[in-house]
């Protein structure tokens, strides 16, 4: 039984990933390479800003939330953009189209931050002897971060690939790329400071995302056709 529901609960966590491949033109174009580079990016990234987060944060005696370090956490999370940059701008891509591009690398992102960060927690915890909530809740915290890691690959699109793009947009691009950018911050404030339980939490990650996907689509959707 702790078996079958590690099973469950890693298909709930690393299954969409791959639901998203296979289902989209990605698996037409084969697109795994630059998934895969992307997720090496990712890892070094991910490495900066640990060696980052020792360096500069202060271990604290309370799970409290503290403005100062938040501010700075945040500013540290800013890496995640640079390492989007270069995976989206310097990287050697076969000849796949801006739409496939950008998908390609913000699944390649999203799912290497998975396995980095829920792997391991799952294989020690889900195959416990009591069955929780807990392990289902981190596979739809997953999924949501797929769809924020996706969404704002495509602002980073719009941003550094697309040239020609309505200049009414291009503040509001800015914001909703800061909003994703800044999204680990938030849930954060929420847990902390509002002290809020992880089933809410993943509840306004999983709205939160679905409002920031329609919006991401909607704007690059609306830089997609020509100007006038």
């Amino acid at each position: 039984m702790t078996v079958f529901h590690f099973f469950n609960c890693a298909i709930l966590t690393f299954g969409p990933h791959a639901v998203y491949y296979s289902a989209t033109p990605l698996s037409e174009y084969d697109t795994l390479g630059t998934s895969i580079k992307a997720a090496l990016v990712y890892l070094g990234t991910a490495l900066v800003k640990l060696v980052c987060l020792a360096t500069f944060l202060q271990v604290s005696e309370n799970d409290s939330f503290d403005p100062y370090q938040e501010l700075l956490k945040a500013l540290i999370g800013f890496i995640d953009v640079a390492g989007l940059y270069f995976a989206l701008t310097q990287l050697t891509h076969r000849n796949i189209s801006q739409n496939n591009k950008f998908q390609a690398v913000g699944l390649g992102w999203a799912f290497a931050d998975s396995v980095l960060h829920r792997l391991a927690p799952l294989w020690v915890g889900a195959r416990g002897l009591e069955f929780t909530w807990e392990y289902v809740l981190q596979g739809l915290e997953s999924n949501a971060n797929l769809v924020f890691t996706v969404s704002l690959a495509a602002m980073g699109s719009l941003m550094w690939l697309r040239k020609s793009k309505p200049r009414a947009l291009i503040p509001l691009i800015y914001v909703c790329a800061g909003i994703l950018a800044t999204m680990p911050s938030i849930t954060s404030y929420l847990r902390r400071s509002l002290g809020w339980r992880l089933p809410e939490v993943v509840g306004f990650e999983l709205s939160a995302s679905l409002v920031m996907a329609i919006i991401s689509w909607q704007l690059f959707s609306a830089c997609q056709r020509p100007l006038v």
